[in-house]
């Protein structure tokens, strides 16, 4: 071999190994989608805006992720969010398990009524072996679960009186998300739920037509003024919503390892300052979030012990029949997680 041959070998690779970067990043898209069915100004869309912001500064501007809040994606029809994921038409999303939990079955885990007692409980499923297994759910059907954030534990307010023990709710009138496994404890426990969307939520409550709603406190309820409707507010964590940063498989396929990492960790960084937000105010001893509610004049009717169980008692139908749909080995590998996080 000649040193000119040489030469020419060894020119060839350096070529190949500068471009093939640029190559790649040139199959970048312009643009990245991201579905969030919340408004941009709600903790959830900030938290959307912030994993944004992180990868568009971790990438060096070569990954554009535009937010598209307020089911904006899919026409308003929340539930929609998993299917136009899977599909490409949403890149990104900062999804709840509620919304999802139509398509996925096991997500219903979250949806079961009075099964996590706190955010310990929580944080010891979400951040462990079952965490992680429906992670493996969710690639399998399409998509990659980047971090955990989000929504909270769901209260209720209402117009009418305290709710203390499952006998209170008989007859109140409760706007609920429309996934069956809510309708079906409402029901459960003497109330009867009322499926609409918030805006035409809203007017009822004004009219008197609906009694009452369950949604989290600082996610929620503070940010719209609930106030302004309910002058009684329940902690009873009868459900919790956690939310999923995730991709889909086929986008993330096309970044660069690096690239990836990157995702990763703003992903990781961005819900869980998101998650520290929502839970601000709720945890003892800081008890702000209340405050702010006592102050705007609503009572507060935090649940007993005795009273979760008489709760849990009247929802033991709806929590049998859903762990047979969601799959015993999950429920019980996630019942475990709570109980030695002590519990």
């Amino acid at each position: 071999m000649t040193v000119l041959h040489l030469r020419r070998i060894i020119l060839f690779f350096l070529v190949v190994c500068v471009s093939f970067p640029a190559a790649t990043f040139a199959s970048y898209k312009d643009e990245y989608k991201m579905s969030v069915v919340v408004g941009a100004k709600l903790p959830w869309g900030q938290g959307a805006q912030r994993f944004a912001d992180l990868v568009r500064e971790g990438t060096d501007g070569r990954i554009n992720i535009k937010i598209y809040p307020s089911s904006s994606l899919m026409a308003g029809k929340q539930t929609n969010e998993f299917l136009i994921h899977r599909q490409g038409v949403a890149d990104f999303c900062f999804a709840s398990t509620i919304n999802w939990s139509t398509s996925i079955k096991e997500l219903n885990l979250f949806n079961l009524p009075f099964f996590f007692p706190d955010y310990k409980a929580l944080d010891s499923v979400t951040q462990g072996a079952v965490g992680a297994d429906i992670g493996a759910i969710l690639n399998e059907k399409g998509v990659t679960l980047l971090a955990w954030g989000e929504n909270g534990f769901r209260e209720m307010s209402n117009s009418k009186r305290p709710v203390a023990n499952p006998e209170d709710l008989k007859g109140l009138k409760i706007r609920v998300v429309g996934t069956p496994i809510f309708i079906e404890t409402m029901k459960a426990l003497g109330a009867n739920p009322v499926n609409m969307n918030w805006g035409d939520a809203q007017v009822a409550f004004q009219q008197g037509v609906v009694d009452g709603q369950e949604n989290p406190v600082v996610a929620i309820q503070i940010p719209v003024k609930i106030w302004q409707f309910h002058n009684h507010l329940t902690v009873w964590r009868y459900v919790v919503d956690p939310l999923m940063l995730t991709v889909n498989n086929k986008v993330f396929a096309t970044f660069t390892e690096q690239d990836q990492e990157v995702i990763r960790n703003a992903a990781k960084q961005a819900a869980s300052e998101q998650l520290q937000v929502v839970r601000k105010g709720l945890v003892a001893p800081d008890l702000s979030a209340y405050d702010v509610m006592k102050e705007q004049g609503m009572k507060i009717t935090f649940i007993s012990d005795q009273s979760r169980m008489a709760f849990i008692e009247k929802t033991k139908s709806v929590t049998a029949k859903w762990t047979n749909k969601i799959g015993r080995d999950l429920v019980e590998k996630a019942r475990e997680a709570v109980n030695s996080s002590g519990n």
